[in-house]
């Protein structure tokens, strides 16, 4: 009411009350890692006027760059970092024979989302630098534009050039956008609450006893983590940006589909698109991209997957699943194949894919699948120990959960949902878009009755890629 009927012709009472609700938003978790937010804006928002100003000094505008880098990044490594990387010095020692306590450790709280809201606040930094954007002297509005609560604590992570434009012009109330933006989040609700809450008592139970099941069991276990971790993230990002739209916002798209993927050059051009274009932006492409020789291009990219999988969490199995993926993604590449998919969809001009997309979306899955194990345990020695459990206990058992879920519900919940998610796969912004009327009531009906039917008070709720 107050945003738009209130405040509709004072863009910056608009942009305060965005900080207001924002600020309580997130101070509601701990209201003291506001000020590392408040000192992110303001830093920041100084020094992109800096760099802009010695714009034709070099040397001085590349000091106040590596100021914002050094600042931001320091603070992402002390609160996310620290820890880990004592506890592996400590570790480095002892495998060589000398016995080290680890007294240097110290008892830290990771600020929910810091991950996501240093990355934007550097990319403004970096594209002043670029010569990309202009600073604003409006310290309001860019204030609304790193804590910006749609999508603070887990992105996506948006680039000054599409939200910050967004947040300095007048915007309008939009009937269609608005209905839009409610339609995109009843469908990231159905998402997190449907396939990924409901999944996740399963996937906990096998992870946290996959010494005692057999192979079956594991497979279906990482399996399933699969759909939940994109439930829940994917579900987040649909909530986000349908919540922007109630704003007068268009956020980036952060997902399109990518459990269709035909190779995994695919899958990263559709699965958390933020992330991948940020590193692709101010990373890749710095560091010569694939302008260069093969070898150091090939060195690029294990770079981008290595810290990839570091940005993720404070543990080696994020990590080795970057290195992974690095693997997996680098023959692609040299054979020429990485963009082969950039511009279009699995059965592009047809209802039915072909043989051969069945068996690429197949192959891409088990392998992204795979790489989940690293993913999702807590250790290195989980991880493997895990696979060789897969490996050395090779039996089919029926899964039967502790609290007695019956299971054929989720598989053909699952079933359906990758059925419909297959028919609005050219348009991840529109899960509703059918042509009569009726169809769209009856969906809209299907999707509220399954949240209510699904829902369990005592699932734990918090986001998955709130912890990074």
């Amino acid at each position: 009411m107050l945003y738009w009927f209130v405040f509709k012709k004072n863009l910056k009472y608009q942009n305060l009350l965005v900080i207001i609700a924002s600020y309580i938003f997130y101070g509601w978790w701990d209201w003291r890692f506001l000020f590392l937010i408040i000192f992110s804006t303001l830093l920041d928002f100084y020094v992109g006027q800096q760099i802009f100003k010695n714009l034709d000094e070099k040397k001085k505008a590349k000091y106040w760059l590596w100021l914002s880098v050094a600042c931001n990044v320091g603070l992402l490594g002390f609160f996310k970092y620290y820890n880990f990387f004592i506890d592996s010095f400590v570790d480095m020692f002892s495998a060589f024979g000398y016995e080290m306590k680890s007294t240097w450790t110290l008892r830290i709280i990771l600020p929910v989302g810091i991950s996501f809201y240093t990355f934007q606040t550097m990319s403004y930094s970096f594209d002043i630098y670029y010569k990309k954007l202009k600073p604003t002297k409006d310290v309001v509005s860019f204030a609304a534009f790193v804590a910006f609560f749609p999508q603070l604590v887990a992105g996506p992570i948006e680039r000054a050039s599409n939200l910050l434009s967004q947040i300095t012009n007048t915007r309008t109330f939009k009937y269609e956008q608005a209905t839009s933006g409610l339609k995109l989040i009843l469908w990231g609700f159905f998402k997190k609450l449907v396939i990924a809450d409901s999944l996740a008592p399963i996937v906990d139970d096998i992870f946290a006893n996959y010494g005692t099941y057999p192979a079956s069991t594991l497979i279906l276990g990482v399996v399933l983590f699969s759909f939940q971790v994109y439930g829940d993230f994917s579900g987040y990002t649909d909530i986000a940006i349908g919540t922007a739209k109630l704003f007068g916002i268009e956020l980036m798209s952060n997902f399109k589909f990518p459990n269709f993927s035909r190779n995994v050059a695919e899958y990263w051009q559709r699965w958390h698109i933020s992330l991948s274009t940020w590193f692709r932006h101010y990373l890749y492409i710095p560091m010569g991209g694939s302008r260069v020789s093969k070898l150091k291009s090939v060195r690029n990219i294990a770079v981008i997957f290595l810290v990839s999988g570091l940005w993720h969490g404070a543990n080696w199995t994020f990590v080795f699943w970057g290195a992974i993926h690095a693997l997996l993604y680098i023959p692609i590449f040299l054979m020429g194949r990485n963009r082969l998919y950039a511009d279009n969809v699995i059965a592009e001009n047809s209802w039915l894919p072909s043989i051969k997309e069945i068996g690429q979306v197949l192959l891409t899955f088990i392998l992204v699948t795979f790489s989940r194990i690293f993913f999702r345990s807590p250790s290195i020695s989980d991880a493997f120990n895990y696979i060789n459990q897969i490996t050395t206990n090779f039996a089919y058992e029926a899964y039967v959960h502790p609290m007695g879920y019956r299971m054929l519900d989720f598989y053909v919940l699952l079933g359906i949902f990758t059925l419909y998610e297959y028919l609005i796969r050219k348009d991840e912004r529109s899960p509703f878009k059918f042509k009569y009327a009726a169809v769209r009531l009856f969906l809209y009906a299907l999707v509220i009755i399954s949240i209510l039917l699904f829902y369990d008070d005592g699932v734990n709720r918090s986001f998955i890629y709130f912890q990074f």
